[in-house]
């Protein structure tokens, strides 16, 4: 009898020797407590190891830094990984090794997390094979680096909370962040309108253009509400249905004021870190809904499949050149240079994409 693959792995591990294969050696950024990530970030060495049977050893390819990366860091995101930790929650990369018992992928394949927090910032990355989904290899790296959080953020808030048909009206603030660029593009996908509210300052006329480039209806500024030419926006466009609230404070009392009766509110940040304050004639009167809304929960409630599924929907419509945003690649080896960036400290910067 010829005893191949599965089967001779086993038999070396019964009789006391191991075939597993070794990981090499990794770079990684890795914080020991909790803090500025610039200060408690540093780069170390981290050995390899034999690989667990149903593990896969991905080389990454590109990684972004996010808020939720930094909050993670500094110990304040709800859900984070103990200290010490490799930090990094997305990113890309290829498949290097795989466990005796991995069945789905193969060395070479292209892979993204199907979940956040899997430690992204490092050369090397070991995890079972469910932590993992598969993605086509003829897309830019930065788009698939970047497709799991922001673009899922839009993706399903336009999906879950309203039932929206081609035509109707969606609100948002903070229109410009990367998941307000993604509602704006996904929308129009979708057939709907989005009324966009941006904040006068600087620049903010090259930023309306950007909007209207990636297919917003309208962009207004909040300075705008009270101004007699708004309500005309409104009445050429019709009420939304939907609003979504990254800000807070008076901005999430404008996108409010826009809802038509029945409308839903979902809020999934607080830039302002001012609550939201409602009316009591908005429930009474209008019977408007407030919904929240965070990714990681999504993704713990529901199936491997359906976070699967939704990647690949986005994913083609980035092929389809549907889905654009603008970001800035950076070689791991200039890591300090591109954390000091993503923490704001060299001004407006698009999205830092780490690139191994």
């Amino acid at each position: 009898m010829v005893w191949r693959g599965k089967n001779v792995a086993r038999i070396l591990r019964i009789r006391g020797f191991s075939s597993a294969p070794f990981s090499p050696p990794a770079r990684a950024a890795v914080y020991e407590c909790h803090g500025s990530p610039d200060e408690v970030l540093k780069i170390v060495d981290v050995p390899g190891r034999a690989l667990d049977r149903r593990e896969v050893c991905v080389k990454m390819l590109a990684a972004p830094i996010n808020p939720s990366d930094i909050n993670r860091i500094e110990g304040v995101y709800p859900m984070r990984p103990t200290p010490p930790a490799i930090a990094g929650g997305e990113g890309v990369g290829q498949v290097e090794l795989v466990g005796s018992d991995v069945e789905n992928l193969r060395v070479g394949d292209w892979v993204i997390p199907t979940y956040s927090g899997v430690g992204t910032w490092s050369t090397h990355v070991l995890k079972e094979e469910t932590s993992w989904c598969k993605v086509p290899d003829d897309v830019p790296i930065e788009y698939l680096a970047t497709i799991s959080v922001n673009p899922c953020t839009a993706f399903r808030m336009l999906e879950d909370f309203s039932a929206l048909e081609p035509g109707d009206v969606v609100v948002q603030n903070g229109a410009t962040s990367m998941v307000g660029q993604c509602v704006i593009q996904i929308a129009h996908a979708k057939g709907l309108q989005t009324i966009n509210i941006v904040r006068d300052r600087p620049g903010i006329e090259e930023a309306k253009e950007k909007l209207m480039n990636l297919g917003a209806t309208e962009v207004v500024l909040d300075s705008q509400f009270d101004s007699p030419g708004f309500k005309d926006i409104l009445a050429n466009r019709g009420t939304p249905k939907l609003g979504l609230n990254c800000i807070g404070g008076a901005s999430a009392g404008a996108v409010l004021k826009l809802l038509a009766p029945s409308g839903t509110m979902v809020t999934y940040g607080g830039m302002s870190k001012k609550p939201v304050t409602v009316s009591t004639t908005a429930f009474i009167f209008k019977d408007i809904r407030l919904r929240g809304f965070w990714l990681q929960k999504w993704i713990q409630e529901h199936k491997r499949e359906e976070m699967v599924a939704m990647a690949s929907s986005l994913i083609e419509l980035v092929q389809a050149g549907r889905l654009k945003y603008v970001t800035e690649k950076i070689g791991f080896e200039d890591f300090e240079r591109a954390l000091r960036k993503a923490l704001g400290k060299e001004g407006s910067v698009p999205k830092q994409v780490l690139v191994f």
